[in-house]
């Protein structure tokens, strides 16, 4: 049994990522894992200001959610990161929590393997290539981790839609049992 997070990026209320996000939760814990869900919705992350201390102090020095959401990040087995994808890209929270979690790259940290569940309008394979590619990105700068998959569930906009995806929906479960 691993200790699994799961950090859910969209800032709509009822999204389809978060949709798909609770059946990956079901099929991780069904697997055996003890799971904690962080969504972003209703957090304060402000952007890295680049000062760099973090590299000496192990700490963020601004004082928002992203240090405590890089503390439980720190102490996790596996990480994994929902997003919708915007542009063909992991949405803009993301991207600011992923700099903010530089504190991490001098820590102890426990986290080995790192997923991504994304979500589009768009059903093009190469829709989340870009996303994949920038958490990869992110991934290189922790030796001791690896991006060991990623599902994108494409074709889904409409606000709730993904509750009727009985394919997605299993899709997203079988995904979290295979983490």
């Amino acid at each position: 049994m691993s200790k699994v997070l799961v950090i859910s990026t969209s800032l709509r209320a009822k999204s389809n990522s978060d949709i798909l996000a609770e059946r990956l939760i079901a099929g991780a814990k069904d697997a055996g894992h003890e799971v904690e869900h962080i969504s972003l919705k209703g957090k304060k992350i402000s952007f890295c200001i680049g000062c760099m201390a973090c590299q000496k102090m192990q700490k963020c020095v601004l004082k928002d959610d992203a240090v405590e959401i890089a503390e439980k990040a720190k102490e996790a087995d596996t990480l994994v990161f929902v997003t919708s994808i915007y542009y063909y890209e992991m949405s803009g929270q993301m991207k600011t929590l992923l700099d903010r979690m530089n504190p991490l790259y001098t820590a102890d940290y426990k986290f080995r393997k790192v997923y991504m569940l994304s979500t589009a309008t768009e059903d093009e394979e190469t829709t989340p290539v870009k996303a994949v590619t920038g958490l990869q990105g992110w991934v290189d700068c922790f030796e001791k981790a690896e991006l060991a998959g990623s599902l994108f569930c494409g074709g889904i906009s409409d606000p709730g839609e993904a509750a009727g995806k009985e394919i997605e929906l299993q899709e997203a479960y079988d995904f979290g049992r295979s983490i």
